[in-house]
């Protein structure tokens, strides 16, 4: 295998999903033979992957094979490219560890409540404590309306989007690793570079805009805002529409592509860098690389909450 195949392979499996057709439960691009110990010895005899699973059969790995140690990661040849959009496949590995961050969030918080009925604060207390006050500090700098529901929502984007981004500073190899000597094929473990997690956080956000204009302004005050602005004026209609229609949807489009984007380069960057050939040039690279990743871990969930608030707030204005 040449050494360009060789890294091809190893950039596409640590950028593939676990991912599941939901029609029939199957796992996209891993598959199981039919004989494995026939399968194995094969191997053995010095046949390629492709040769032996042609030679001994296959059947698509399902959800309920993962563990078992038989799936094996196979796309093959024949089948149609994968489309851009794909409603039928779901993310187990971001949806999964997306859940688990929140969990992880919300237990942390707790702890930290419940040890500030034990008298003198902990480390970790005042720690918490200065992400409270430093949210709320920036949502009373920006958002000028008054809402229950803003400064948590605040909270809750900034340590959860933070909690994401982190992820990515775990070693590259690591968890794809685990996953494979557990039987499960492929595993991606920043949920942020996955751009169906940051744009549904932004629809999120998206609706949130509706409902923070229609509580204020109404929705007769929300439609003239879109076709009497800029110009006042009823010939000006479509054009107006047109212009703030545009710049509404672009919105939730521009807050989930940014997170996107910045994860995936920095993966992608921890990536290339794991394919350099001599082990004290990676850890020449990726230590600098990891001390800078953290700055932008943090700016970027930090981007991502101030956004919410001010689009929030500009949804809140009643002019």
């Amino acid at each position: 295998m040449s050494a360009e195949h060789s890294s091809q392979e190893y950039i596409g499996h640590h950028l593939h999903f676990l991912q599941v057709d939901m029609r029939d439960g199957s796992i996209v691009d891993s598959v199981k033979p039919k004989d494995s110990s026939q399968f194995q010895s094969c191997l053995d005899g010095g046949s390629s992957q492709e040769q032996c699973l042609a030679q001994v059969g296959f059947d698509k790995c399902t959800f309920g094979d993962l563990g078992s140690g038989d799936c094996i990661t196979y796309k093959d040849p024949n089948a149609p490219a994968p489309s851009i959009i794909n409603p039928y496949t779901l993310n187990l590995d971001s949806l999964g560890f997306t859940v688990v961050l929140g969990i992880v969030f919300l237990l942390l918080f707790r702890l930290a409540v419940k040890r500030t009925e034990s008298g003198v604060p902990t480390k970790f207390q005042c720690f918490i404590e200065m992400i409270l006050e430093f949210t709320h500090e920036t949502v009373t700098s920006i958002f000028k309306g008054k809402s229950k529901l803003i400064a948590p929502l605040s909270l809750t984007v900034f340590v959860w989007v933070f909690l994401m981004n982190l992820m990515d500073l775990l070693p590259i190899d690591l968890v794809p690793g685990l996953a494979q000597a557990m039987g499960i094929p492929y595993m991606r473990i920043v949920p942020s570079a996955d751009a169906n997690i940051t744009l549904s956080m932004a629809c999120g956000v998206f609706l949130l805009i509706f409902y923070f204009a229609f509580a204020n302004v109404g929705v007769g005050g929300f439609v003239k805002s879109l076709t009497l602005h800029p110009f006042h004026h009823w010939v000006f209609i479509p054009v107006n529409l047109i212009l703030e229609g545009v710049s509404l949807l672009s919105k939730p489009v521009s807050l989930g592509l940014r997170l996107f984007g910045n994860m995936y380069a920095g993966e992608m960057i921890f990536i290339l860098i794991a394919l350099l050939p001599l082990w004290w040039i990676q850890w020449v690279l990726n230590v600098p690389w990891a001390l800078f990743h953290i700055l932008i871990i943090t700016l970027q969930a930090f981007i991502f909450m101030v956004l919410t608030i001010v689009y929030l707030s500009m949804a809140s204005e009643s002019e």
